[in-house]
């Protein structure tokens, strides 16, 4: 797998799409998608790890439930690349991931509308994740919630069995375990890159609801205690202290599970969606980002990969039903111990003592007045907020592999970000 979440990650083109969601029963998206339930169809995933051994069992119980039908899931493995090519090509399935290269004002071009985020909101969450001007353009597979992924039997070796509340406390667990264990402390993914994007996940922690209406009105977002100046404070720190792997240039995604499940590695920030994946679950845990507001840790939760029904899809009706089933019915959110994105069922097990840490689960909307300004000020300015490349130019500073330091760093991104800024919200 290539990417972060249940259905995969991001990076930062142009173009791309998703896989999975749906707006009401199945009969509502015969009468929408124009069609009978009958048919083939094809989903694109970025799972290639699950579409020989999982998914097909999803596949034939949709089938079963409408015989006629015929759902066929196509492994992406660089899925954010390859789609975007097939986005712009016009052929790209009928049931799809939406990347997060899709700025929102172009969900439009490539996607049915599901419904308005009004009608939707009381039955799934995470409703306006993907929409715009009111309409849903993509429904989550599941949801995830940000924090750290820490092997804790490491961290207790080190004299650490809580979560650090501060930067300077995690700061001082990573020394810990440097001093007292044989694990790296913390592994940061550089050259798979994505993993570097999550830092763009953590604005909860300061447990303002309306942080994605103000940030793009904020011109200078890396200043003392601002949400960047926080996060990617952070992860310049631990590199600069020596807390990361010795060469950042070969890390592997892949390999990098396997390491923190047996204790090679201590700690990485992902999402609660990495959990699972480790395959350890005596050792490894779930903490919070290692910072509170007004004395309580808080972690947004968020969908995973949207889906949505492709707008050049010949089989809409099929294409609706199966998302509908899929985010409703077929257990594929609880399998991966992911948020439910159906408002009226459980939170999974897996999540069940992240929230013994007294974490604060938060959902942060979406921007309504500035919709769609966080996307054109990071095109204009070409800093990746959601991506990876300018945090990789942060790490090569940090460990000295490339000119300057922290703060000139974040002075030459506050500059940008306040040019665009001014360009975008005159």
């Amino acid at each position: 797998m290539n990417r972060r979440h249940l259905l995969g990650m991001a990076a930062t083109l142009t173009l791309v799409a998703g896989s999975a969601g749906c707006t009401g029963g199945a009969s509502d998206e015969a009468e929408q998608g124009g069609g009978a339930i009958t048919g083939a169809i094809t989903v694109l995933t970025n799972r290639t790890d699950l579409v020989d051994t999982a998914l097909p069992a999803y596949a034939k119980a949709f089938e079963a439930k409408y015989p006629g039908t015929k759902v066929s899931f196509e492994g992406v493995t660089n899925y954010e690349g390859d789609v975007t090519t097939q986005l712009s090509g016009g052929d790209y399935g009928d049931v799809l991931l939406i990347p997060n290269t899709v700025t929102v004002d172009q969900l439009s071009q490539f996607f049915e509308p599901l419904g308005s985020v009004d009608a939707l909101k009381a039955k799934f969450r995470f409703t306006d994740e993907k929409a715009y001007d009111g309409q849903v353009y993509g429904l989550s597979v599941g949801g995830v919630a940000s924090g750290v992924v820490v092997n804790k039997r490491v961290w207790a070796d080190a004299g650490i069995t809580a979560p650090p509340k501060t930067p300077e406390e995690f700061l001082a667990g990573l020394r810990a375990i440097k001093a007292k264990t044989q694990a790296t402390p913390f592994y940061t993914n550089y050259k798979d890159g994505w993993p570097l994007s999550i830092f763009n996940s953590q604005r909860a922690i300061l447990a303002d609801p309306a942080i994605n209406e103000k940030f793009p009105a904020d011109p200078a977002p890396w200043q003392p205690g601002k949400i960047e100046y926080v996060t990617d404070g952070l992860l310049y720190d631990i590199v600069h202290a020596g807390l990361s792997e010795k060469d950042p240039l070969t890390t592997n995604w892949e390999g990098s599970k396997p390491m923190l499940a047996s204790g090679k590695v201590a700690t990485m920030l992902l999402g609660s969606w990495a959990v699972p994946q480790m395959k350890a679950p005596d050792d490894v845990a779930f903490w919070p980002f290692p910072y509170q507001s007004g004395g309580k840790f808080h972690s947004r939760i968020e969908g995973d990969y949207k889906a949505g029904v492709a707008r050049t899809s010949k089989n809409k009706a099929t294409a609706r039903a199966f998302l509908d089933w899929y985010v409703t019915d077929s257990g594929f959110a609880r399998d991966q111990q992911a948020i439910p994105t159906a408002v009226d069922q459980p939170l999974p097990p897996a999540l069940q003592d992240f929230r013994n840490t007294g974490v604060e689960l938060l959902e942060i909307p979406a921007a309504t007045t500035n919709a769609g300004k966080e996307d054109m000020i990071i095109k204009d300015s070409e800093i990746d907020l959601t991506g990876n490349i300018y945090r990789q130019k942060l790490i090569d500073i940090a460990r000295g592999a490339a000119k300057g330091d922290k703060e000139s760093y974040f002075a030459e991104l506050n500059k940008r970000w306040a040019a665009s800024q001014a360009r975008v919200m005159k």
